[in-house]
């Protein structure tokens, strides 16, 4: 067996502009935002990202690291529009392609099985044909007849996703409520990438079900502990609210230079200073 364990840096390192990147995670919970910080920190440009946005599609956003989005929405959760991702779409900064949330998954499930497209009725009747003029319908070949969205596959160079807890060989368990969609993710794409909370020897006698991730999906193994800060991670933590509405009122040069100036020990000892200031 491979020991997979990696550092943030060394799965930036794996990345280039231009690639196809894939973030796991719903909205403002359990994103990879470790991941994605060590990415701001690089060259890495021109990106086309495929998300149930949050704050990991407003921070590539503000920073200029997005050519294209492929998204359902992306949001804060309890801030219900992202802000830096707001303002840049309306400066026009990258294409958008914006589906409908089964689409989306039915997206991802197609690309996790290596087929081009899978139908689907989500989208039928509604504005996402209109502003989506790409996509196309096919028609059931049987009696029925019946006609359908062809949702294309959401194929991925790479893919970051963020789990509780992560063995060194790539399997990886979540103990939130909900696995979202992390294990499409992997599936869908070239490579994956899995931060987690806790590198752990062993699982014990979690519910098979926990196990989302596995090895066989995931090229690297990423400890990070609080790594999907401010986003939540349940059971381990919620979202910093305070912080994350710090975060969405805050001009981004000025957020930027105070908590993204560094490596991500200084970006968790910046927020923990921070909030000793507004204790």
């Amino acid at each position: 067996m491979t020991d997979k364990t990696m550092t943030p840096e060394d799965v930036v390192a794996r990345l280039r502009s231009g690639m196809t990147l894939g973030i796991g995670g719903w909205g403002s919970r359990r994103k990879p935002m470790a991941l994605v910080r060590a990415l701001l920190r690089s060259d890495v440009t021109d990106l086309t990202v495929i998300s149930y946005g949050g704050p990991d599609v407003g921070l590539l956003a503000a920073a200029g690291k997005i050519r294209r989005l492929v998204t359902a929405f992306v949001t804060l959760d309890s801030i219900p529009l992202e802000p830096h991702f707001r303002a840049a779409r309306q400066a026009g900064a990258f294409e958008l392609s914006e589906v409908d949330e089964a689409m989306f998954m039915w997206g991802l499930r197609a690309a996790a099985n290596r087929l081009p497209f899978l139908p689907v009725r989500a989208g039928l009747g509604s504005d996402v044909m209109r502003v989506n003029p790409e996509l196309r319908t096919v028609t059931s070949p049987y009696e029925d007849g019946e006609t359908f969205v062809a949702m294309p596959a959401l194929r991925m160079d790479a893919a970051l996703v963020h789990v509780n807890r992560a063995d060194r060989l790539g399997n990886g368990q979540y103990l939130g409520p909900d696995p979202y969609f992390d294990d499409l993710f992997c599936e869908a794409a070239d490579s994956a990438y899995v931060s987690c909370e806790e590198l752990v020897a062993d699982f014990g006698t979690a519910a098979p079900q926990s196990l989302l991730v596995k090895r066989h999906a995931v090229t690297g193994v990423v400890a990070t502990p609080h790594g999907a800060h401010f986003t939540s991670c349940v059971p381990d933590y919620d979202r910093d609210e305070a912080f994350q509405k710090l975060y969405a009122t805050t001009p981004w040069p000025e957020f930027a230079a105070r908590f993204l100036h560094g490596d991500e020990k200084s970006y968790q000892s910046a927020v923990q200073t921070w909030h000793e200031e507004h204790a």
